[in-house]
């Protein structure tokens, strides 16, 4: 496993903070509102200069509907885990009606032995 250094992990943290941002159509001054926090701070969470409060992350991951493993998924490595994220971000993608289905199917593979 690779070591990962603080910046690479505030970096990674911020690219996805600004990512989902914009994909939520949100100015860093609405997102600083939003988050009770400084233009300035925001700026510099999404350009990597300085971390972020779990507390602060958890807020914006519910606020811009970002999962857990998507803040992280730049600095994961371990190949089982990109294959998990990876289905993950598939399934992410598919309406409500559609992984419901695919959860009856997974669920469906418990009593199969």
């Amino acid at each position: 496993m690779s070591s990962i250094t603080r910046p690479e992990v505030y970096i990674a943290i911020g690219k996805k903070i600004k990512e989902y941002r914009l994909k939520n159509n949100l100015t860093q001054e609405q997102l600083a509102e939003e988050l009770n926090l400084s233009v300035k701070y925001v700026s510099r969470i999404e350009n990597g200069i300085g971390g972020v409060k779990l507390e602060t992350l958890t807020k914006a991951m519910n606020l811009l509907g970002m999962a857990p493993n998507d803040a992280f998924s730049d600095l994961i490595d371990n190949e089982d885990l990109k294959l998990k994220l990876l289905l993950f971000s598939k399934i992410s993608e598919l309406s409500k009606d559609r992984i419901d289905f695919l959860l009856s199917i997974i669920d469906s593979f418990k009593f199969l032995k």
